[in-house]
């Protein structure tokens, strides 16, 4: 029996926890009015915005996880480095483009995290996912979907397409497997 069927009074527990905490955080409180509140929120407000989320797929491999935040990371204090480098060199050699990553994940959420991965990084900025679909269902998948990244000095663009594939969505894809 799913999580789901057994709590259809909690349709989204850690967000229920969440509501929960903040309005006891907001109101520095834990009277019994305050406490009684939080509880309601908590229950109301994931059952009355239930029918608004889409369904997205869990991180089924947390260590995973940890540890492609970890190469993010890293990711990002290089990429300032090489930026800065540069930014201070002559601009007149940098060029600057435009690459459209064919996407292999279907589902909006490893879709998100990828596109803010590659903006956080600095040097690239995802400017669009297309075609876009709104209902990124199992019955409802689009044709091959892209993400277009602008790139501050794009030397060689496959080559920027299967990092992004490589060190980037093949994560995802095993975390989310999907």
């Amino acid at each position: 029996m799913q999580l789901e069927t057994r709590f259809r009074w909690l349709p989204a527990p850690l967000l229920s926890l969440l509501l929960f905490l903040v309005w006891l955080l907001l109101n520095n409180s834990v009277s019994p009015g305050h406490l009684v509140l939080a509880v309601i929120l908590a229950i109301v407000i994931p059952l009355v915005t239930s029918p608004f989320r889409t369904k997205q797929p869990l991180i089924i491999k947390p260590g995973l996880a940890f540890r492609h935040l970890l190469l993010v990371l890293y990711d990002i204090i290089t990429a300032n480095v090489q930026v800065a480098i540069l930014i201070l060199g002559p601009t007149k050699k940098l060029t600057p483009g435009f690459v459209k990553v064919p996407l292999d994940l279907t589902h909006s959420l490893p879709i998100t995290i990828l596109a803010s991965t590659v903006s956080l990084t600095p040097g690239t900025v995802s400017a669009e996912v297309y075609p876009w679909s709104e209902n990124l269902t199992e019955g409802n998948k689009p044709e091959q979907q892209f993400l277009l990244i602008h790139v501050l000095d794009l030397k060689d663009e496959q080559a920027l397409i299967n990092t992004i594939k490589q060190r980037y969505e093949a994560p995802l894809k095993e975390m989310f497997e999907c």
